[in-house]
């Protein structure tokens, strides 16, 4: 996984914010004001910024445009939800702007949206005896090839992105399948069912009081 600079002035926020990344596997540094965000870019590896516009001493912006020469991915964090600042975070060279009050889950997402396009995050999941390869879109099962519909595997990419956290059937729906899909929630089911025999994790991929599933894995 990622690890990722949380720039969040509000300190509940910035809690909220990393107890998630640490639930789904990614590692994390924490900083509250603007120019925290120079020292820790010196000496940590850091895949991506979540930044928050409104910080102490240096604002956002001000952050973005001093570490510009790092290319270094941001998603913008702000309760400014004009166009002009929207516009502005972007021509700074931000990779995409969420707006408070948001959804852990819908900021996950963005992350791991991201991530993928710039391919910082890792290009394989491994659990038991499991491998997942995001790139080659492979699983391999005590290292030989398991055969996954496109769908099983994006499903499978979903529960091991937002793995720990439980998500409803249309949530699943939403990220694996699409905002337009207009199919029965149940059909979630019929993949679970195959991605749990397939996978052999039928301890796993648990069913949440009959609402949806988590894929349970030890961070």
């Amino acid at each position: 996984m990622a690890n990722i600079l949380v720039v969040e002035d509000e300190r509940a926020i910035n809690d909220l914010i990393t107890m998630n990344l640490k639930l789904v596997g990614h590692t994390y540094s924490k900083a509250y004001r603007g120019p925290e965000v120079f020292e820790i870019l010196e000496r940590e590896k850091t895949d991506l910024i979540l930044l928050d516009v409104m910080l102490p001493e240096l604002d956002g912006f001000e952050v973005m445009q001093r570490i510009a020469h790092m290319q270094v991915p941001v998603i913008l964090i702000t309760a400014k939800n004009s166009l002009a600042d929207r516009i502005k975070g972007f021509e700074l060279g931000a990779d995409d702007y969420i707006i408070k009050p948001f959804e852990i889950l819908e900021l996950l997402a963005r992350i791991n949206v991201v991530l993928r396009r710039g391919e910082k995050g890792t290009s394989s999941f491994i659990c038991d005896n499991v491998e997942v390869r995001y790139l080659e879109r492979q699983v391999l099962v005590d290292q030989t090839p398991v055969d996954l519909t496109v769908r099983e595997f994006e499903l499978l990419e979903v529960l091991i992105r937002n793995r720990n956290i439980a998500l409803s059937r249309e949530k699943l729906l939403e990220l694996a399948w699409g905002y337009d899909f207009e199919g029965d929630t149940r059909t979630v089911d019929v993949h679970i069912r195959q991605l749990r025999k397939k996978l052999g994790w039928e301890e796993r991929i648990k069913t949440i009081f009959k609402l949806g599933y988590r894929l349970e894995v030890q961070s």
